[in-house]
């Protein structure tokens, strides 16, 4: 199993214990508030070292506490035991794995590949379109280590070069301009391979779940594509620069770059149209829902290997047929961590080696 188990001290609401994870498939039941959200949150933490609820790692610290951390065992492919250890301690992060201090979060991709389902995903498809690209930049970075400096880099090209604006410094434009239109027609390319791949896997996904054919997703890059007497081609860094010198007087009037990657868009298509202005909130939870499947089948057709799945009270919005078709359809994984309500059917999905445990005030036992 790649998560063996976990020892928490001073994290949110959950007692400073260890808890046993040996098994393929575990489920947490209780009430809201009690932490079983939590629970995965400290799964994801001990993977990535950092959380998908909040930016601010101090928000996480026990109340009343000064620090807290996480040490994480867990099996890598040759199945050996490894450890990841992390302590947040007067807004400084260690993390250590097998002893070794990690410098970069970087280096812990791959080390616990996880895919977390959670209620705030419902922003990738009604929410602005930072989180769409959230979303693929997060799925390009689970594996692909180049992508995460080729994001860094042009980040910090971006803030410098709206700086300069801001400053109404243009002499250094030209050099920002060419520094901006290498790297973001890296992050383009790859962008659009993604989406392509995904392709591959969401139509099919929903038509199968939900019986409605054609849904696609679309990648409209900020920089276009040139169209030729041959066709269209991909933009080389040349037609970028135009595009940029094009729009310099408009950067400048509004004091911030106006095009490229940080201003793509990733649209759901159903018979030429825009999808999501007229579907239902049911059709746009199940966008949600299996954009984190075609994720971890995207994952795992890239690299070969299989995620841990973190699904948190993702189910409730879905009418019975749905729920039983969603479970059916997982994904693969190594591993797979639930949160259910009480009063859910949570029965009808265990399986034999299914390991239950009940959360109240941030405490689990498991159900023998």
């Amino acid at each position: 199993m790649p998560f063996l188990s976990l020892s928490l001290y001073n994290f949110r609401n959950l007692k400073n214990d260890k808890i046993d994870l040996y098994s393929r498939e575990i489920y947490f039941v209780g009430q809201n508030g009690q932490g079983k959200s939590n629970l995965l949150e400290s799964l994801y933490y001990s993977a990535y070292g950092s959380s998908f609820r909040t930016h601010s790692d101090a928000q996480i610290i026990k109340e009343g506490e000064q620090n807290f951390s996480l040490r994480a065992l867990y099996t890598n492919d040759k199945e050996s035991t490894q450890q990841i250890s992390i302590i947040y301690d007067k807004n400084k992060k260690i993390i250590e794995k097998n002893g070794k201090r990690i410098k970069d979060r970087k280096e812990l991709i791959n080390t616990i590949p996880c895919v977390v389902f959670c209620h705030d995903d419902m922003r990738f498809a009604t929410g602005e379109p930072e989180f769409r690209r959230f979303f693929l930049d997060q799925s390009l970075t689970m594996y692909d280590g180049l992508y995460i400096d080729d994001l860094r880099n042009y980040r910090k090209i971006l803030k410098t070069r709206n700086l300069l604006l801001k400053e109404n410094k243009y002499d250094m434009l030209d050099i920002y301009d060419l520094q901006l239109a290498q790297k973001g027609l890296e992050i383009q390319k790859k962008r659009k391979t993604a989406i392509f791949q995904f392709n591959e896997i969401f139509g099919k996904l929903y038509e199968q779940i939900s019986g409605i054919q054609g849904i696609s997703i679309s990648y409209v890059p900020s920089w276009k594509e040139i169209k030729d007497e041959v066709g269209t081609k991909f933009p080389t860094v040349n037609d970028i620069l135009f595009v940029l010198k094009e729009k310099r007087e408009q950067d400048k009037i509004m004091c911030t770059t106006l095009s490229g990657p940080h201003r793509d868009k990733i649209i759901f298509i159903k018979d030429g149209k825009q999808f999501i202005p007229t579907a239902s909130t049911g059709q746009c939870r199940l966008i949600s829902l299996l954009l984190r499947v075609a994720q971890a089948v995207y994952y795992t057709r890239i690299t070969g290997s299989k995620p841990v799945l973190l699904m948190d009270d993702v189910m409730l919005e879905l009418d019975p047929e749905k729920r039983a078709r969603l479970t059916s359809m997982l994904p693969e994984y190594e591993q797979l961590f639930c949160t259910f309500l009480p009063g859910e059917p949570y029965e009808r999905y265990k399986k034999e080696t299914t390991r239950v445990f009940n959360v109240t005030n941030g405490e689990w036992n498991e159900q023998k």
